[in-house]
């Protein structure tokens, strides 16, 4: 339901989700009718099945460190993974979180918005950045022409340059 809840955030920035599950096909609908009566959202993206873990294995996704974590036949559980996909189809961001802990989408559309940050104005985000934040020059980029491209850069070190992105210009509002 969380990322269901989001997703019109998701798509304001051009991303699709898919959900992937170690389950059939059949038994998604009454899965989806749970988790939007539960909490409160209208999950409308697609969720493969994936009821042999093929993908899952494919991508290693399987929880290989919880013995315990399997089903009647005995197979593993999958982790909960996230995996963020570009427009060419990089893999930019692998997440994996134990099958116990739940996922931060907070988190997850943070980094969207860092990797469209960086793509767009050649810069990198520092730990715990924001939309809206100070943003780290990108180290390729001398600093005679980081000076004209971000006319408020500041030098903290040769290769720290901090500036800052008009508002207008940040991932979240674009």
């Amino acid at each position: 339901g969380a990322f269901a809840k989001l997703e019109p955030e998701f798509t304001k920035r051009g991303v699709k989700l898919i959900g992937l599950s170690a389950n059939t096909v059949d038994s998604h609908g009454g899965w989806i009718k749970d988790i939007d009566e539960i909490s409160g959202s209208s999950l409308k993206f697609p969720i493969i099945g994936d009821k042999e873990r093929q993908v899952a294995l494919a991508y290693d996704m399987l929880d290989h460190q919880d013995a315990t974590n399997v089903d009647s036949k005995g197979i593993a559980f999958t982790i909960r993974s996230v995996f963020i996909i570009d427009p060419k189809k990089t893999i930019r961001t692998i997440l994996s979180y134990p099958a116990s802990t739940g996922r931060n989408t907070a988190e997850v559309l943070r980094i969207v918005d860092s990797l469209q940050t960086g793509d767009k104005h050649r810069v990198t985000t520092p730990i715990n950045w924001v939309p809206g934040d100070d943003v780290i020059v990108h180290p390729s980029i001398k600093t005679e022409e980081a000076q004209k491209i971000f006319p408020k850069v500041n030098i903290v070190k040769p290769y720290l340059r901090f500036t800052t992105l008009p508002k207008e210009e940040t991932s979240a509002n674009v």
